[in-house]
């Protein structure tokens, strides 16, 4: 799957092909089903599927510091975007400038000149364009004169509930991952690499792979069981804590991971941690000695979900 960042690198081999646009945040079932209809029809054309995103979405150009947590950043999309038939991401950086474009320099510039669409998917809520005037109505208005379809994309809902980044966002915001699970179709993952820490999980028996989340909010917080993959002998279970650590007096957010049983070097290497159970919030300690006893207990509750033996590591 190739990766096209901004429309200056739009290329002369990029034009003619089927579309998507939309924030994809997650990657969830709903969106999977649009990649799926992309899909059938790119087989039938015999062209090219081209998923259209935006860096920073748009919500979060307009809310700043208010933009609610992302359930991705932009290498875990890429990641999962690359499992459902997508050959290529058009990824727009969303600033002032592309804010203020019209509604049909949006189409001329960035669907017709640029991509040549043949045929493009969108919700039939898309508002696009300079204070978003641009409409559904507008596209598929445009679409017939030019000789694309445009087509609004089917409805998946689950247990009555249209599947959306908002209801996996609340689901994981009140712990049930289950539902996460069920919404995404895979269990909730965040991806990076492993860094140095201040070591201090090592002074009382936990050592920890520290991952910096690179984002402004994170959709989960406390302590979960989680696996790791990206290391020798995948999945490797553990438990891990997503906050700003204030027994320590953090001050950004941090996924600290401890593996059962594991004593691999792995600084430098990049890793996905898919969030399994999530065992409790995150809690400030008035001591070391505090903290290491509820450590020791949730450890205990996280092997215990996992159907590991203490001291083991193996189920």
């Amino acid at each position: 799957m190739e990766l096209i960042r901004g429309l200056h690198n739009l290329r002369p081999e990029h034009r003619g092909c089927v579309a998507t646009i939309g924030n994809f945040d997650g990657v969830h079932l709903g969106h999977q089903a649009v990649l799926g209809q992309l899909a059938e029809q790119a087989e039938k054309m015999g062209l090219p599927t081209v998923v259209i995103i935006f860096e920073p979405q748009p919500h979060e150009f307009f809310a700043g510091s208010e933009a609610k947590p992302r359930l991705t950043r932009l290498r875990e999309k890429y990641q999962a975007l690359k499992r459902y038939s997508v050959d290529r991401v058009l990824c727009i950086r969303f600033d002032r400038g592309f804010a203020n474009l019209k509604a049909e320099s949006f189409i001329d510039q960035v669907l017709i000149q640029g991509l040549d669409v043949q045929y493009l998917v969108v919700g039939d809520d898309f508002r696009f364009g300079r204070g978003r005037e641009g409409t559904f109505d507008l596209l598929k208005d445009t679409g017939r004169k030019k000789g694309f379809p445009v087509v609004t994309m089917h409805t998946f809902s689950i247990d009555g509930q249209r599947v959306s980044s908002t209801l996996v966002r609340d689901a994981l915001f009140s712990g049930d991952l289950e539902l996460a699970e069920k919404l995404l179709g895979r269990p909730y993952r965040m991806c990076g690499r492993v860094a140095h820490g201040d070591k201090r999980g090592r002074t009382i028996g936990f050592p920890t792979a520290n991952i910096h989340l690179h984002r402004k909010a994170s959709p989960v917080q406390g302590v979960y069981a989680v696996e790791m993959f990206g290391i020798e002998g995948e999945p490797v279970a553990g438990i891990a804590n997503v906050g700003n650590r204030p027994t320590v007096d953090g001050t950004r957010s941090l996924l600290e991971v401890h593996l059962f049983d594991f004593d691999q070097e792995i600084y430098g290497r990049y890793v996905n941690v898919d969030f399994d159970h999530r065992i409790r919030d995150e809690m400030k300690f008035d001591s070391f000695d505090q903290l290491k006893q509820q450590i020791k207990k949730d450890v205990i509750e996280a092997m215990g979900w996992f159907g590991l033996k203490q001291g083991k590591g193996e189920r």
